[in-house]
């Protein structure tokens, strides 16, 4: 896809999200989701408290947090500082406070660190379907709230979903 149809695309996805600003409670929950994934506190949280309530979630709640770390520095260490890709402009008001990464845009780690965490929490739950639907939640969060643009989002999901095949394969669980 050429820059110019990507920008389009970028667009038209951007307008589309249209319909949903500005209403509540979309914007408070999709607010709330991108503010929770923040430095991935939310994956953490819930591996962590999978981990308190069930002891023999605790090599799970260890694997997703290095996991976790090893994401973030491939992504805001490596890929971020190789394609160095502006955020979207926005000039007008946000409904919520928002934390503004000082990150560029591409690829987007909340995405990536959602896919990721999806696919190493579905590994040992009973609603494999709750992870990805948070996830997917993060993902869409990051295109609501103007910080990325759609492409981004698809960037992180690609890169969390090669780095979520390699954890798996590297680190598989004893499911006994």
């Amino acid at each position: 896809m050429s820059a110019g149809g990507l920008a389009r695309l970028d667009d038209a996805v951007d307008d589309a999200f249209d319909l949903l600003r500005g209403r509540e409670p979309t914007d408070r929950v999709l607010y709330a989701l991108t503010e929770l994934a923040d430095f991935s506190l939310l994956w953490h949280l819930i591996g962590w408290t999978r981990a308190l309530v069930d002891e023999h979630q605790l090599p799970a709640a260890v694997r997703l947090s290095v996991c976790l770390g090893v994401e973030s520095i491939v992504v805001n260490g490596l890929l971020k500082t190789v394609f160095r890709r502006e955020r979207p402009v926005h000039q007008g008001s946000r409904p919520h406070r928002l934390r503004v990464p000082l990150t560029t845009s591409f690829p987007s780690g909340h995405a990536s660190s959602a896919v990721l965490a999806a696919m190493l929490l579905a590994d040992t739950s009973r609603v494999p379907a709750l992870w990805w639907t948070l996830a997917a939640g993060v993902a869409a969060s990051r295109i609501h709230v103007r910080i990325h643009h759609a492409s981004d989002v698809a960037g992180g999901v690609a890169v969390g979903l090669v780095l979520g095949t390699i954890a798996r394969r590297a680190w598989p669980l004893d499911r006994s």
